[in-house]
């Protein structure tokens, strides 16, 4: 795969750290060698220097009873003093927390952190009133509005964990995630805007609410596009509740460990796992990743996550890490493509983005729809890019560098999970020499390395194993909520319960780096041959002629497995494939291409031209449904697709006969 880092006249493409940028780094090389020295020590001088505490921690780290951790336990602190009364505290009330812009034009605002403070307190005496105290859940199905922010720094200020729901996701899966969590009250909306039109969402809540038993007792609703909703006796409009509520709150010091919030992820069960993350330890990584990594500055940054507050990133790297630093972010509510595919580089553009971190998949369709509509837009403000969600593959990585940083800026490729809460492994801006699609080293404080099938460490160059961390850090998780069995069983059996497994497979390039190849699921075996899927999607996204692509190992009768790609043509390529017999020429020469980069062995059985691919609302592939389809399988449940007559339009291309 680091081959593919090199260009046609075989130039390494590498970037060391620019002498300017490093001068005022926040992530310095001094934090390698410190975090080595002393571990628990390191990670005890974070959390004193980004966190400010009620009650002084004397406790590190507590791992007498692995797999379960305690960091910093007879510690007290607030997350949403850290988020936001501080910095009032401090004087820099006026200062813009949040650039709000909504999706129809002219629908922004800006949220100092003065009146971030008095919503929050507001907000926090609302749900009192319903009975919200220390300990109780709050569910939160909201768009990407300021309210959710709010929400959450409510919850947090009461000492009640809050449990994140994906706008996106259905009634059912809502009602499960309230159910799991006992949750009492459920935060929601009216509904919200979505490719230029409102998007109900309170009649998901009613009908995930509407059965025999259930924890809610109270149902509050912001007002976000002014549709008519059904109304229930349980049922408040949020604004009511907040102008009823007294305006000063006081908030509750809770112990370290003290669980912030629930977010649940996939399970092979079928059932959703409820990962939880503790107050001090989660807080504490989360801010010190958002300053090293993402270099962020309080006082010139303005910083923009694109993510959804429904993920762990928008947990992680909207709400909790950047406001503990006090940082400007933008907010933005829609689509990269409403009104037009400028909307993006237009925000930056208005708002003078300094940092933007950003999804693989999102670059991957600016890249498609052409260097030339970022061309029109002043970007000359960004000093820094970041990518999260998905390994990128040096393609991008490079268009993404070239064309939207100006071919000045740092990449930095961040590996992490919900389980992990933050930022694990990842190049420094200020550091590190960047190697376009590898996320590279772990981060200071974090140790991590590679095993072969019998648990055993290696450092052999290309050779695909499993990743694993080998120390507690502060920002895991600390259970399945409800299931510690479960909890065990899923993240610390694989290895032992020395090693936490990932669950994804990984590879060292010849200078050490490590190459993430994606879930160990998506590391097929054929004739023997372990291939990432990651790295054959890379390939096929090298050749000029294709902006994504996606693909899947399936069944074969020959090779056990046998590799399905699905890809997207970019604009110039689109009438080719359409010609008579180019379409096969084209798909040959894919194939060839595959062949070339990685070797024959991972020439794909099958290619298939897509319009477009499976997607999440927050853009994530659906490879599982993929799989269904190449593996003549009826197709799973896709209430979370943005589109799902994708699906049906791929079922029809895949029943056409396989390439030779």
């Amino acid at each position: 795969m680091s081959d593919q880092t090199h260009d046609q006249q075989g130039e390494s493409r590498t970037f060391p750290p620019d002498p300017d940028f490093a001068a005022s780094a926040n992530g310095t090389a001094d934090l390698f060698d410190a975090a080595e020295a002393d571990h628990e020590g390191f990670w005890a001088e974070q959390a004193r220097t980004y966190l400010t505490w009620s009650t002084p921690f004397t406790q590190n780290l507590d791992w007498s009873n692995p797999p379960f951790a305690t960091w910093f336990a007879d510690g007290e602190l607030n997350a949403c003093v850290n988020a936001v009364d501080r910095h009032v505290e401090a004087g820099r009330g006026d200062k813009v927390a949040i650039h709000f812009v909504g999706e129809p034009e002219g629908d922004s605002r800006d949220i100092t952190y003065a009146e971030l403070h008095e919503q929050v307190q507001r907000a926090a005496n609302a749900l009192a009133d319903l009975g919200i105290g220390k300990g109780d859940t709050v569910a939160i199905y909201l768009p990407m509005i300021p309210e959710a922010a709010v929400a959450m720094l409510a919850c947090a200020r009461l000492g009640a964990p809050h449990s994140v729901v994906f706008g996106g996701f259905s009634a059912d899966a809502l009602h499960s995630r309230i159910e799991d969590a006992k949750a009492k009250v459920v935060i929601t909306a009216d509904g919200g805007y979505r490719r230029g039109k409102p998007s109900a969402l309170k009649p998901a809540v009613d009908a995930a609410l509407d059965h025999d038993e259930t924890s809610v007792t109270d149902v509050l609703v912001v007002r976000r596009t002014g549709e008519d909703t059904a109304w229930n006796d349980r049922d408040t409009w949020w604004h009511e509740a907040l102008e009823r509520a007294a305006p000063t709150h006081e908030a509750q010091p809770v112990e370290a460990e003290h669980p912030l919030f629930i977010l649940y992820t996939s399970g092979t069960t079928g059932k959703p796992k409820g990962i939880f993350h503790s107050t001090g330890g989660y807080l504490t990584q989360a801010a010190y990743t958002n300053a090293i990594v993402h270099d962020v500055h309080r006082d010139t940054d303005v910083y923009w996550c694109t993510a959804d507050i429904g993920w762990v990133t928008g947990h992680s790297y909207i709400v909790y890490g950047p406001m503990t630093n006090g940082v400007t972010q933008v907010m933005y509510e829609g689509t990269p493509d409403t009104p037009d595919q400028g909307r993006w580089w237009q925000i930056v553009q208005d708002h003078r983005v300094t940092i933007l971190y950003t999804a693989p998949t999102a670059v991957r369709t600016f890249m498609k729809w052409g260097a030339e509509i970022p061309a029109r837009y002043d970007l000359s403000s960004l000093r820094l890019l970041g990518s999260v969600g998905e390994p990128i593959n040096p393609e991008a990585w490079l268009w993404y560098r070239r064309t939207i940083g100006g071919d000045r800026t740092p990449v930095v490729d961040t590996w992490w999970q919900t389980e992990t809460g933050a930022i694990m492994i990842s190049p420094l801006p200020g550091v590190t020499t960047l190697e376009p699609g590898s996320a590279q080293r772990p981060i200071p404080g974090i140790s991590a390395e590679i095993l072969d099938d019998e648990g055993k460490p290696f450092t052999t160059p290309e050779q695909v194993g499993y990743l694993v961390l080998t120390k507690p850090w502060p920002s895991m998780l600390r259970g399945i909520w409800g299931d510690p069995e479960r909890y065990k069983e899923t993240y610390w059996s694989r290895f032992g319960p020395e090693y936490y497994f990932a669950g994804d497979g990984a590879k060292y390039d010849a200078d050490g780096n490590i190459w993430l190849l994606g879930r160990v699921d998506d590391v097929m075996n054929v004739s023997g041959h372990r291939l990432s899927t990651a790295e054959i999607e890379s390939a096929l996204v090298s050749h000029p002629k294709v902006a994504e692509a996606a693909v899947v190992g399936a069944s074969d009768e020959t090779t056990g497995q046998a590799v399905c790609a699905f890809v997207i043509l970019r604009q110039e390529a689109v009438a080719e494939a359409d010609e008579p017999g180019e379409g096969e020429a084209l798909v040959q020469e894919l194939r060839n291409h595959v062949a070339k980069q990685i070797g024959p062995i991972a020439k794909p059985r099958q290619i298939l031209v897509v319009a477009e691919l499976p997607k999440t609302r927050s853009g994530k592939i659906m490879r599982r449904l993929l799989k269904d389809v190449a593996e003549g399988r009826e197709v799973g449940d896709v209430t979370t697709l943005a589109d799902s007559s994708v699906m049906d339009l791929i079922k029809k291309g895949m029943d056409a006969p396989a390439s030779d």
